[in-house]
């Protein structure tokens, strides 16, 4: 029997590829803190935790009609991105893949209301909310599996609990020990481009608003807090901050981990920071003691 041995709610913004001494030059002399944070998840978590594969849900990654899931063996190749060329270019991977698990997920799909395919073209693109967190969390732990699975952009936020709850049964039901890493901010408002360059410190009082900055603060004391049901009871008021990706990453990771039963309780990483307007932190779920709960029996339906 297999089983989510940990999860997170991580930042990738592209400030932390950059060289440090660019970073500091965009943050007053200072170092980010998502920096160290990964530094410090890789070595208190990622090289000492029992795990075999890595789940990355990737806020970056819209499909259109169908979640899907890398079922690659290897995905590897340069990788530039188109967002930001300037500092994301030619970054070498080597991402060993699972396909077992891919397949096994995608089989839960129709039982949970939803559709996964898994997708093995050594040509699908990768993107870097995956990548930059492999980069500080898997390069070089050659032997872990990192799979990805893209937000279906014509989904609502109950789409993306389903296929949460589809992974959570699948790894449930396999022989895996899973991390689970959902990559994406909180409040997601870019500040105008005439503007933006003046906001580009990670200080909070940059984020895009007043509002915004304090629900995110909100959202975070209810991770601390492990009291998940929160935030899943007033997710319509966090959507007036616009979450990333409609809050997918998060979604999707609390359909796995057992929704508002799922009472872990987050460990931040970084400090809440701001990138251009948005809220970005690192927050580390432990499985709790009796394990995370079994997602709810709910009457499904495809309307």
């Amino acid at each position: 029997m297999g089983k989510i041995a940990g999860a997170a709610l991580l930042a990738h913004v592209p400030t932390i590829m950059l060289p440090e001494s660019v970073r500091k030059d965009l943050n007053d002399g200072k170092e980010i803190s998502l920096v160290p944070g990964l530094k410090r998840l890789r070595r208190e978590i990622f090289e000492t935790l029992d795990y075999e594969t890595v789940i990355v849900l990737d806020s970056h990654w819209a499909t259109t009609v169908e979640f899907v899931v890398t079922a690659a063996a290897e995905r590897s190749g340069l990788y530039t991105s188109e967002e930001l060329p300037r500092g994301m270019s030619q970054i070498p991977y080597a991402i060993k893949g699972d396909p077992e698990l891919a397949h096994a997920i995608a089989r839960y799909d129709e039982k949970n209301g939803t559709w996964i395919t898994p997708i093995s073209d050594p040509h699908l693109p990768i993107f870097y909310a995956t990548l930059n967190l492999w980069h500080y969390l898997g390069r070089g732990l050659d032997e872990k599996r990192w799979i990805s699975v893209s937000v279906c952009q014509t989904g609502v936020p109950e789409d993306f609990i389903r296929a949460g709850r589809a992974i959570g049964e699948a790894i449930r039901d396999s022989d895996r020990k899973v991390l689970i890493l959902a990559s994406g901010a909180l409040s997601h408002t870019f500040h105008k481009l005439r503007d933006l360059r003046k906001h580009e410190a990670s200080d909070p009082s940059h984020i895009f608003s007043k509002e915004a900055y304090a629900y995110d603060l909100q959202v975070l004391e209810w991770m601390k807090d492990g009291n998940h049901e929160a935030i899943l009871d007033d997710f319509e008021t966090f959507r007036k901050y616009r979450p990333e990706a409609g809050f997918f990453h998060y979604l999707a990771m609390a359909g796995a981990l057992g929704e508002g039963a799922n009472t872990a309780k987050g460990i931040l990483y970084s400090e809440y920071e701001n990138s251009i307007g948005t809220g970005q932190v690192h927050v580390y779920f432990p499985e709790p003691e009796n394990g995370f709960p079994q997602p709810k029996d709910l009457e499904l339906s495809r309307d």
